[in-house]
């Protein structure tokens, strides 16, 4: 583990009006952040075996924005890079290093880890659906959560004036069984679960002190590389949207988890008014790249494909993925949405955060909970405050 650290150490250089304790000086003092590898900052890593890093922590991850790769599954930042950005707070720090390299926990602490799902592993492990990313799931990151809480003289205050990012969460339930073959009837079948354990977990940092949560909904999976190519030969042509190329059934069971996740999150509001509880539309954010790839900088020839991969007609070997031979990246990563073939670019992940703090893809919308909010920070910073 100490080895892994020091790798990684090196590698990371609805209410109506917000709550009354927010720092009038920032609007929000610190980002908590749940997740996976959306949101993931460096964790992953850090959790991997000392003689067995994983590929993210291989260039050319990271290679457009911090030049080196950081542990997050991009060429670059990811959505809640920039909402801390534009908040005027320095980069969420990964929770698994500690205070190590000078860094601290006082303006943000990150808890995503990529592959982690919302359902506990042992859940999924009961009935053969394996987690061969990690064993972490929310559950775990409120634990964590919760023993930080405790090392702060008055953690309740900190959670109060803390901006609340759950995830994106619940993606890998579907993902890991998916990839695994299993009956679409199954998959579905975990959406329920999965939703009201997120709100339960959203209810009980609301206990804790929680004023102000986003909660993005899922991405229009049905248009990423790694299932275009695992179900392209069982596919036929009515599977597919004729205006994107997108796989239907997939982002129809997106929207499936994001209407049951909207639904869930209406039901917290009535119990908790006094909270902010702010729904990032993720899915419609994104679809607007597939739709129109040319308004937002994107290659149409290239929407569909991985920037990095090694072949075939979406760029996605699952063989050989990105940062591991003979799989290459692109010349130009902001031409593409798609980075990994299950990751997208720092490019498609700033069009999202736009869509999100500009307007209008939060319910209630972002910009009139947070002022002072710099939007242009977003599209024209160029360094951090704390790599």
């Amino acid at each position: 583990m100490a080895f892994a650290v020091a790798i990684v150490l090196t590698l990371i250089a609805a209410s109506s009006s917000p709550a009354s304790s927010k720092s009038a000086a920032g609007c929000y003092e610190s980002i908590v952040s749940f997740g996976d590898s959306l949101a993931d900052t460096g964790n992953y890593p850090l959790l991997c075996p000392a003689d067995s890093p994983p590929r993210y922590v291989r260039l050319p991850y990271g290679r457009t924005f911090f030049h080196h790769p950081t542990g997050r599954c991009s060429d670059g930042r990811l959505v809640i890079d920039f909402i801390a950005q534009s908040l005027g707070l320095p980069l969420v720090q990964p929770y698994i290093a500690g205070g190590e390299g000078g860094r601290s926990f006082t303006e943000g602490v990150n808890f995503a880890v990529t592959g982690a799902t919302a359902l506990d592993y042992d859940y999924y492990e009961k009935i053969g659906i394996i987690n061969t990313y990690t064993n972490v799931s929310l559950g775990t990151q409120l634990d964590w959560f919760k023993q930080f809480l405790a090392t702060i003289p008055d953690g309740r205050k900190y959670l109060q004036k803390s901006l609340v990012l759950m995830g994106e969460i619940g993606g890998n339930d579907y993902n890991h069984p998916i990839m695994q073959r299993s009956s679409f009837q199954v998959v579905q079948s975990f959406a329920p679960l999965v939703i009201d354990y997120i709100g339960s977990i959203i209810e009980e940092l609301i206990r804790l002190g929680a004023e102000t949560l986003l909660v993005p909904g899922n991405l229009p999976i049905g248009c990423l590389p790694i299932y275009l190519t695992e179900f392209k030969s069982s596919s036929s042509g009515q599977d597919y949207d004729p205006q994107t190329g997108c796989l239907n059934w997939l982002n129809d069971f997106a929207i499936y988890h994001n209407e049951l996740l909207q639904k869930e999150l209406n039901r917290i509001r009535q119990l908790y008014p006094h909270v902010v509880l702010i729904y990032a539309d993720y899915y419609n954010a994104a679809m607007r790249i597939y739709l129109a790839p040319k308004q937002f900088g994107f290659s149409e020839e290239e929407i569909l494909r991985a920037c990095c991969g090694s072949g075939g007609p979406y760029n996605y070997n699952e063989t050989a993925p990105c940062a591991i031979p003979p799989a290459s990246s692109c010349h130009d990563p902001a031409s593409y949405a798609n980075w990994d073939g299950i990751h997208l670019t720092e490019a498609a992940y700033r069009v999202i955060a736009q869509a999100l703090l500009q307007g209008p893809y939060t319910t209630p919308q972002f910009t009139t909970l947070c002022r002072p909010f710099n939007s242009s920070l977003i599209t024209n910073i160029n360094a951090c405050s704390n790599l």
